[in-house]
């Protein structure tokens, strides 16, 4: 862009130097209009350059927040099912028929304290322990942590005719200790179809920690034990004003 503004100021420069030395008179009048063209034609291709990275990042926000709020369901939902059931689902069709059947369990802890032997069957040394015990005192439908968000159609991926993939692995977190796991996944791409090619490009090359990094918008992860997004923290925003308004 820089090179594009410089280029543009040597031209109309060099016209505006060939009309003061060279032109007759009778012909400064038609050059004029002509350099009144050429300007107003540099003035808008330098504009374009200046705002199509802005619109872009514009529009892909705006794309991309959509997706992530499907993908924020998935989350929930896998969440929600490895709770009641222990596993995580690859098939997102059965996550939805989980939200509308299965029921989670209420749970209330306290803690009571019993005596215990520290001794010998034959010398005993009683001494007070805290324990904590967890009852069961009541069910909730999975589909109360669904009211108001478009669950059904969690699957799809929004301005596409794609679908989101889950994988399901596990991750020895330390050693001795398997954890499942799960990953859920679309193409910036595919999200992007349609967009300037060399700004796709490079969003496709995110690294930075204000952008959604890689070729991929994801929750969760097969290589460690998260069940967070790798989109920056903007994207939360909302959540963070609804939770703060309860």
């Amino acid at each position: 862009m820089f090179i594009t503004i410089i280029a543009a100021v040597i031209v109309i420069g060099a016209i505006a130097f060939i009309i003061v030395k060279f032109l007759p008179l009778k012909m400064r009048p038609l050059v004029s209009i002509l350099l009144l063209v050429v300007a107003g034609f540099l003035t808008w291709k330098i504009y374009d350059g200046i705002m199509k990275p802005i619109n872009f990042h514009k529009t892909k926000q705006e794309k991309f927040a959509k997706v992530i709020y499907n993908l924020k369901m998935i989350r929930d939902a896998e969440v929600f099912h490895k709770e009641v059931t222990g596993e995580y689902s690859s098939d997102i069709n059965s996550l939805v028929q989980f939200i509308d059947t299965a029921q989670l369990a209420l749970t209330n802890t306290t803690t009571v304290v019993e005596q215990v032997n520290k001794g010998t069957r034959y010398q005993k040394i009683m001494v007070d322990v805290e324990r904590r015990v967890t009852d069961t005192i009541g069910y909730e439908p999975v589909l109360s942590k669904f009211t108001g968000r478009d669950y059904k159609n969690m699957a799809k991926v929004p301005g596409t005719n794609k679908v989101f993939t889950v994988e399901l692995g596990i991750v020895e977190k330390i050693q001795g200790l398997k954890v499942k796991v799960f990953l859920a996944k679309t193409p910036k791409i595919d999200v992007l179809t349609g967009m300037d090619a060399s700004l796709v490009k490079q969003e496709l090359e995110a690294n930075t920690t204000d952008e959604i990094k890689g070729e991929f918008v994801s929750v969760g992860s097969l290589s460690e034990v998260s069940t967070g997004g790798n989109w920056p923290p903007f994207y939360d925003k909302n959540d963070r004003a609804e939770k703060d308004d309860k």
